[in-house]
């Protein structure tokens, strides 16, 4: 009687075991299961957390590069602007190049007659420097005012160069001595003529003898073969306007 009692106990406890057993595998499987889904969960927000950062990056990024367009866009404006103005200003240009030009020419033809045909030269390249499609009118001005500019230097300088001028019909090959713009001299290698120009006359007269060492120092100064110093020059005396009426 008593054994009979036990077994059906024994059946029922190890049923209860079995089902405990169960639920215990189940439940830990589920928590496995919550554990993945953790997992995902934290992984899906910090790849949205990720994507936010990357989001506000190129919102900045792009807003940056609109700044970038506005800022280029004045630029281009106001370069469209400058274009109008460097347009005009090369109309403007044009005729005040060509009467610095003609100014130029006139002057050297009024003035000494030194270096004339490479002076006059320069004029005439830079006549067809006016008339030459590639080059630019920054680029004309430039050479027009370089021009000046070499004019401008003889004005404060000494200079000697070898040529030939026309004595009364015979041409006399010599030694010129120009002294700034106040005295163009010749002499021949033999000393023998001594002439200055008279820019009044607009023709060479004979010079005073006395003043052949002075022109020999003169042109060893402008040759560079002795230091400069105080050189004495025949000039005109100044004439009121009153004495020239």
């Amino acid at each position: 009687m008593t054994i009979a009692c036990i077994a059906p106990a024994f059946a029922q406890f190890s049923s209860a075991l079995n089902e405990s057993e169960a639920t215990a595998k189940e439940a830990k499987a589920s928590q496995q299961r919550v554990e993945q889904l953790d997992d995902q969960t934290t992984a899906l927000i910090n790849d949205y957390r990720a994507n936010l950062k990357q989001l506000e990056a190129a919102t900045r990024y792009n807003a940056s590069l609109n700044r970038n367009i506005a800022a280029q866009q004045r630029q281009l404006e106001r370069l469209r602007v400058d274009i109008e103005n460097v347009s005009g200003l090369q109309r403007a240009m044009q005729p005040l190049m060509e009467d610095m030009l003609a100014t130029l020419g006139d002057m050297i033809e009024a003035d000494l007659p030194f270096d004339l045909d490479n002076r006059r030269d320069r004029v005439a390249r830079l006549n067809k420097v006016m008339g030459d499609p590639n080059m630019s009118a920054a680029q004309r001005y430039r050479l027009i005012v370089e021009a000046y500019q070499i004019e401008n230097e003889a004005g404060r300088t000494i200079g000697a160069y070898e040529g030939s001028i026309d004595d009364g019909g015979t041409l006399r090959t010599g030694e010129f001595l120009r002294v700034g713009r106040i005295a163009l001299m010749f002499k021949t290698a033999d000393d023998s003529v001594l002439k200055i120009w008279d820019n009044d006359q607009k023709a060479w007269i004979n010079l005073n003898k006395s003043y052949l060492p002075d022109v020999r120092l003169g042109l060893r100064m402008a040759k560079e073969q002795t230091a400069p110093g105080l050189l004495p020059v025949p000039v005109k005396a100044p004439t009121s306007a009153a004495a020239g009426q």
